[in-house]
């Protein structure tokens, strides 16, 4: 089967979270499969020419009554000669450090154009190649056209075979804008409420997508639940409920090929289900990393993320009312966070850590130390408001750094709460306030500190878990045959 993959994020070339790596690891577990998965992404500033292939000078892509001219540049995905990554190079829209604005000044104004020129690259890439895909898979609002496009047959002849398989990765992000800006899609103004682009007097992508695709994905069947609510829709639960049966929920898998504490070259130490020591070297190093005494007692408590609201970062970090200060004066705890996001809360976590000193932070992000964190954290904690999918979660679980999660999404899904005995691959909460954050650390912190054999049988329960892409590949082939049956 021959899949377009297109998407405005691929790890490792440019990454603002899940997605890319989402879209990334997807590729490789069908090219194994024996696959053709190909995957299409803009060149944005950062992505160094210098280390890819030009593949064609000048593509020229129909804008729907103008062409633009772009340079199509291609390389591999790491680790895989099987999957071809291609980047349209088009220096007026993608030549930013940012790939959908410019931090506190928010989305590029031009974001319409831009991620129509990708999703219209889609068609032309094809042709240039002589190969027309049977699934294009687009991903996220800044994919959305690409359904709209082939169902409206603006795509071209060569495409009415092909289906369209659309992913949503977070409902919170639409791609919403003025309607006006509807004309950079080069489209009739007549097209936009047949494609679905309107709603309440504004443009918004991500409708368009679930109004056209043949089959719609999302990343765990909790969320697929969810956002059929008023709860979880952000405004569109009315048009899921309605395509409910094209809907899809499948759990993200994690790329073992670099989560794997076997095998893991940016950790100090390796180990494994059968021999833990190296997870005491790791922990010791990553209280070094961070000033903390190497100290066996407290709990190493890490965090990981994004600072948005949908992280659950005001019920942890906010000013007189955040969890936060009572975790660390009142509980055996060492607290690390990783991450970087609202001016407010970072502001807040380097305050909170001259207050603190059991509690150390690294604004901005890290690879190499996220990979640390999970590796020598004795808790994880993920307190979001809702979660598609989660990987962090995963990783911890992989990595015998047993997660304190909120019952939603792909949490729900992936983290079993630990029982009262020795049962568990976590520890689950429902409701989402500063009281019960804290009393979630604390009844995990009580499990670590009153009951180590407990906490070591959770550690190799979770550490065995198969959180493999292959099993979600299979999932997604068997969307593939659905949607190309339509």
């Amino acid at each position: 089967m021959k899949i377009l993959m297109v998407s405005s994020e691929a790890v490792p070339f440019a990454k603002t979270g899940g997605l890319a790596d989402a879209v990334s690891a997807l590729s490789k577990s069908l090219a194994a499969k024996k696959h053709d998965a190909r995957i299409l992404i803009p060149r944005y500033y950062h992505i160094d020419r210098n280390t890819l292939s030009l593949f064609k000078a000048g593509l020229a892509v129909d804008m729907g009554g103008y062409e633009i001219h772009a340079d199509i540049y291609t390389a591999n995905l790491e680790g895989s000669a099987k999957v071809p990554v291609y980047f349209i190079d088009y220096e007026p829209l993608y030549g930013r450090d940012g790939i959908y604005g410019a931090g506190a000044e928010g989305d590029y104004g031009d974001n319409p154009l831009r991620f129509s020129l990708l999703a219209r690259a889609a068609f032309a890439l094809s042709r240039a190649l002589n190969w027309v895909p049977d699934i294009m898979h687009s991903h996220d609002w800044s994919g959305a056209l690409v359904p709209v496009l082939l169902k409206n047959g603006m795509g071209g002849q060569e495409f009415k075979k092909t289906a369209s398989v659309f992913t949503i990765h977070n409902m919170g992000y639409q791609g919403s804008y003025p309607i006006e800006d509807f004309g950079m899609l080069g489209m009739g103004y007549g097209d936009m409420c047949e494609a679905g682009l309107e709603y309440f007097g504004r443009l918004n992508f991500l409708k368009g997508a679930v109004s056209s695709a043949d089959i719609i994905t999302t990343v765990s069947p909790t969320y697929a639940r969810e956002i059929q609510t008023a709860a979880g829709g952000f405004g569109l639960d009315g048009l899921m409920r309605d395509r409910s049966n094209a809907l899809v929920g499948i759990v993200n898998g994690a790329d073992t090929n670099d989560w794997n504490p076997v095998s893991d070259k940016r950790i100090p130490a390796r180990f494994s289900v059968d021999d833990m020591s190296g997870k005491k070297i790791c922990r010791r190093a990553l209280q070094k990393h961070f000033g903390l005494p190497e100290d066996e007692s407290p709990a190493v408590i890490a965090m990981v993320t994004r600072l948005v609201q949908q992280k659950g970062i005001a019920e942890v970090f906010a000013p007189m009312y955040g969890c936060l200060y009572r975790i660390c004066t009142e509980l055996p705890v060492q607290f690390v966070v990783l991450g970087s996001g609202e001016a407010w809360c970072e502001n807040e976590i380097r305050e909170l850590e001259r207050k603190l000193p059991n509690f150390k932070s690294f604004i901005g992000y890290n690879e190499n130390l996220s990979h640390l964190m999970e590796a020598g954290a004795d808790l994880f904690l993920m307190p979001s408001h809702y979660e598609p999918c989660g990987l962090n979660q995963i990783y911890s679980e992989l990595y015998g750094t047993l997660p304190i999660v909120r019952r939603t999404g792909g949490l729900a899904d992936t983290v079993e709460n630990f029982d009262g005995k020795n049962g568990g691959t976590g520890f689950v909460f429902d409701y989402i306030s500063p009281d019960a954050v804290f009393d979630a650390v604390k009844r995990a912190v009580n499990v670590f500190t009153d009951n180590k054999s407990a906490f070591s049988k959770m550690q190799r329960t979770a550490m065995q878990q198969t959180f493999s892409w292959d099993k979600s590949a299979d999932a997604y082939l068997e969307t593939y045959k659905r949607a190309l049956e339509k």
